[in-house]
């Protein structure tokens, strides 16, 4: 109960600057991300806002990696959008605290331990494929609405003074941290051109331009829906799908954050606080959400580690929406563009492309293709589970090739068999080509001292040979083999001659992280 209770380390060593600093440049970043989510699923602007709060807010206190930042993002309007447009926002917040409740399910049933399984390649290319998404999505910021509403690209001087002002933020983020890193230079830049272009009063897109952010504090609102089955059957594969894709986006966030840092977070403990801000959310008219990595990236590069960045962050949206609305809607576009597009330009794992020639095939193949998944469908939870698959069937292939046989009679002329690598589902038609029953002496022995029976293939496969050998009146031994396989071969329990104490124990890392004394 200690280990639940106790949501702030006051033993970890805070900079209290940075964090503030950081918390209020990624509330300024949260604005126009927050409002282009929420319009993207067909809701109301605020609707984004109110769970960028929400999420943001419970996250950091009960979250399991402090200084990454929730939000309304992209992967989960994505899902919601076509609900949005039939059945209206009230099934919306349903389905978002639906969601909420199966994400606390898969913390308390401790699933996050299966993040774990995505390798390296498909982290690599769900990472490449994020960075250029947030690139892409700040082109549509180039473009202007003509009558009509439909969106055309700027030209003549707006495009330049635009192109001029997001290079110059840039500038600023990339040069200040040479000169100082007392002040976030994302924060500088922010404030830099903001300045130039109020002082100056120079003609260009703002916050304000995309959407009104005034407001009030989040209403708790419960669903305005009919509760009944057929209810339940509408939002309940939109609420899985939410679920499954925010918790993914948010661990591999998780993950990417812990190699940053080189600290561990508790990814179980971090399901169980994204489904309680859902259902927070969703209750309080927020459109749910998961962790955003370009915040979360933001954040760190800025010097917060600890979780007070996130509620300062949090807590300044909000004040900004009650209180300091007509401000922020004078932020000039291109400030928040350009520190979007140095977001990227961090987020892009560079050293993969060095890798291509020097890594196996495969695996380079797996990182480009989930990539391509993410940038083409927006579907970060697609986009890994292929990678996952992918990877997984290409390791099955290679190992199953790994399986290997040494052969040699005894002086007692019985013939042994030592096998090395795998014996599973992939390697059983290698195996099985191993051996010359017809020609073999009276009696032979199998060594599994090197091998591993991974799978039921494998253990049919031992029990079709064992048969028959039997069938051709020779003696078959099989040797340190493990209590599941005795147990399933017990058929010819009399002609095996099992050595359980040898073979190997496997177990899989607990979740309990051991304090150090």
């Amino acid at each position: 109960m200690k280990a639940y209770l106790n949501l702030f380390d006051f033993n970890q060593k805070v900079n209290y600057k940075n964090e503030i600093l950081s918390g209020l440049t990624v509330a300024l970043a949260l604005i126009p991300e927050a409002v282009a989510f929420a319009i993207i699923a067909g809701l109301s602007p605020l609707t984004g806002l109110y769970a960028a709060f929400a999420m943001g807010f419970v996250t950091s206190i009960f979250g399991g990696r402090p200084g990454m930042i929730s939000g309304a993002t992209g992967a989960v309007a994505v899902v919601l959008v076509a609900l949005a447009k039939t059945h209206g926002v009230e099934y919306v917040f349903a389905t978002v605290v639906l969601a909420g409740i199966f994400q606390i399910i898969a913390g308390a049933l401790r699933l996050g331990k299966f993040i774990r399984l995505v390798p390296h390649p498909v982290m690599f290319g769900f990472v490449n494929g994020l960075a250029i998404i947030i690139f892409m999505s700040q082109l549509v910021q180039f473009k202007v609405p003509d009558s009509a509403g439909v969106l055309h690209w700027m030209n003549g001087n707006s495009l330049y003074l635009m192109i001029g002002l997001v290079l110059l933020t840039m500038i600023i983020i990339w040069g200040l941290p040479k000169l100082t890193k007392t002040i976030p230079s994302s924060l500088v830049a922010i404030l830099i051109i903001s300045a130039i272009v109020i002082g100056f009063h120079i003609d260009t897109k703002t916050v304000g331009d995309i959407a009104s952010i005034k407001g009030g504090f989040p209403p708790f609102h419960i669903p305005g829906i009919t509760f009944s089955m057929e209810t339940l059957q509408l939002i309940f594969p939109y609420a899985l799908i939410m679920a499954g894709v925010g918790l993914i986006e948010s661990l591999l966030t998780l993950n990417l954050i812990d190699e940053i840092t080189e600290t561990r977070g508790r990814g179980n403990k971090e399901a169980v606080a994204q489904g309680t801000a859902n259902i927070v959310s969703g209750l309080f008219s927020g459109m749910g959400g998961c962790a955003m990595i370009g915040q979360s990236l933001i954040n760190i590069s800025s010097g917060a580690r600890a979780r007070l960045s996130g509620i300062i962050a949090s807590v300044m949206l909000l004040v900004f929406i009650m209180f300091g609305s007509s401000l922020i809607e004078k932020v000039p576009m291109a400030a928040l563009t350009g520190v979007m597009v140095m977001v990227a330009i961090g987020t892009f794992e560079w050293a993969s492309i060095k890798m291509i020639g020097k890594m196996p095939r495969h695996d380079i193949f797996v990182g480009i293709l989930v990539a391509a998944i993410t940038v083409l469908l927006h579907n970060l939870a697609l986009a890994v589970l292929i990678g996952v698959i992918m990877s997984a069937l290409m390791f099955a292939w290679e190992s199953a090739k790994r399986i290997r046989a040494k052969k040699y009679i005894d002086e007692n002329g019985t013939k042994h068999y030592e096998i090395y690598g795998p014996l599973f589902f992939g390697s059983v038609s290698a195996f099985n080509e191993k051996f010359d029953v017809p020609h073999d002496p009276e009696e032979v022995i199998i060594d599994f001292r090197e091998s591993r029976v991974v799978d039921m293939s494998g253990i049919e496969a031992l029990n079709k040979l064992t048969e028959r050998y039997k069938n051709a009146g020779k003696k078959l031994h099989l040797r340190h083999l493990s209590d599941d396989c005795k147990l399933l071969l017990k058929n010819a329990a009399s002609i095996i001659d099992v050595n359980v104490w040898e073979d190997p124990y496997y177990r899989v890392v607990v979740d309990k992280i051991n304090k150090q004394k």
